[in-house]
């Protein structure tokens, strides 16, 4: 099965009052930039569980037992598609999205991932909604925006604020790409580096659109993004 390193190194600043990382950096393996703590350990996946496309609000709910229960079933799924390769995080294109134990609020994310070709994919902010990572070359897609390329927030209404990238910073398969998100509420501003560029926008929770105002309004849903919640990251339709 072909298999391809996912990411390098992810680090979540908590305390949003210390925005004070050197932002022309991106994430690296090794001891995280000051402020930072390591979700990553480079050892095991200690610290993560799996959770799929779903409610927050409903999974939260359970009780004590039931959510032990799903935890330790979602473990055993983990453990077949996820995996340490040196300083790397592996996926095999398969299985529930790798998701912290530990929930945030407010924080600044850092992470370097690759993808291959038709590869399709995302890291979920306080567990909904998404930042996406795709294949930018994928015609088929052009329609729903591939083209525009990774880092817009993909559960965002089409032509709303940050549906779409503020570039086309994707690099060739086999590289290197880093991102560098900064969630302060429930509004992604633009990134402040050439790491990535993502427009300012409220998100839009994926479990329910229907009160999705028209753009350029910024956009809010009855069901909101959860104010705390846990930071994961997807693979489907391929190796990312």
């Amino acid at each position: 099965m072909k298999t391809l390193n996912w990411f390098n190194r992810a680090v979540a600043l908590v305390a949003v009052s210390v925005f004070s990382f050197a932002s022309t950096q991106s994430a690296q393996a090794g001891t995280p930039p000051e402020g930072f703590t390591a979700l990553f350990n480079e050892k095991n996946l200690s610290g993560w569980w799996g959770l799929k496309t779903e409610d927050p609000v409903k999974w939260k709910a359970l009780s004590a037992d039931k959510l032990a229960e799903k935890k330790a079933a979602s473990l055993k799924d983990i453990a077949q598609h996820w995996s340490v390769n040196g300083e790397e995080l592996v996926n095999d294109g398969h299985g529930l999205y790798l998701s912290t134990q530990k929930n945030y609020g407010d924080f600044e994310f850092l992470v370097d991932y690759k993808t291959v070709p038709k590869a399709d994919s995302g890291i979920y902010l306080r567990g909904i909604p998404q930042v996406q990572i795709w294949d930018s070359t994928e015609e088929a897609k052009f329609n729903i925006g591939a083209n525009k390329g990774s880092g817009g927030l993909w559960n965002n209404s089409k032509g709303a604020p940050g549906k779409d990238p503020l570039v086309l910073a994707d690099k060739p398969f086999g590289q290197w790409n880093s991102f560098r998100i900064i969630m302060v509420g429930f509004i992604v501003p633009p990134a402040s580096t050439p790491i990535k560029a993502i427009r300012p926008a409220t998100r839009v929770a994926a479990t329910d659109r229907s009160n999705v105002p028209a753009p350029p309004t910024s956009t809010t849903t009855s069901t909101p993004t959860p104010s705390v919640n846990s930071i994961t990251l997807s693979c489907h339709f391929g190796v990312v």
